[in-house]
């Protein structure tokens, strides 16, 4: 969908600061990995793992307004000409580790209204690469997994779709998929 990474590195760089922390390291690849494809409560468990430093954080979080990181994220080549072929032909939906920005996101870039369900890490207990977002979309729409397709870029989605039995399509990733694609207009070929 998006490529947010700068997005969110900007999120959890504010999150630093007002922590009073040394700004992440860029070149540390695993903190990198941890920020851009964990759920927030995730992401700050790892960076603050003692209890007050944790509550803290989240407190810290949630003061930051996301909208003004909207222009940080770009949307990725083919996605809005993927979803108007796909639209009234599939059924599509979201399903992410962002948790309360997802909403705002879409709307800002013009896409709610392709996605009859949003499924967010705050929806459910346990976020990716846990099966249950993906089963709760599968619930909502009263499909099978073997009905379904997942796209995602990260090895949570990956291991998430597995979990779930959902066939995965890797996006710009190596990850162990039923497909690959470098684009999102590619998928169109694959129904």
């Amino acid at each position: 969908m998006f490529d947010s990474f700068d997005a969110n590195l900007r999120f959890y760089q504010r999150i630093m600061e007002i922590m009073g922390r040394q700004p992440l390291d860029t070149a540390d690849e695993e903190h990198m990995r941890v920020l851009h494809t964990y759920a927030n409560r995730e992401v700050l468990a790892y960076f603050f793992p003692e209890p007050a430093g944790f509550q803290a954080a989240v407190a810290a979080a949630a003061s930051i307004d996301y909208l003004e990181l909207v222009p940080f994220m770009i949307m990725e080549d083919g996605f809005r000409e993927t979803l108007d072929s796909l639209s009234g032909r599939v059924e599509l939906a979201v399903c992410t580790n962002r948790s309360t920005s997802m909403d705002m996101v879409l709307e800002s870039f013009g896409l709610a209204r392709y996605f009859g369900c949003v499924m967010t890490a705050s929806k459910v207990a346990n976020p990716k690469p846990h099966p249950e977002p993906l089963l709760k979309v599968l619930d909502h729409y009263g499909i099978a997994p073997s009905e379904a397709l997942f796209v995602g870029d990260s090895e949570v989605d990956q291991l998430a779709a597995r979990a779930a039995q959902v066939p995965f399509i890797a996006y710009k990733a190596d990850h162990q998929a039923f497909a690959r694609i470098n684009n999102h207009r590619d998928i169109l070929q694959l129904l």
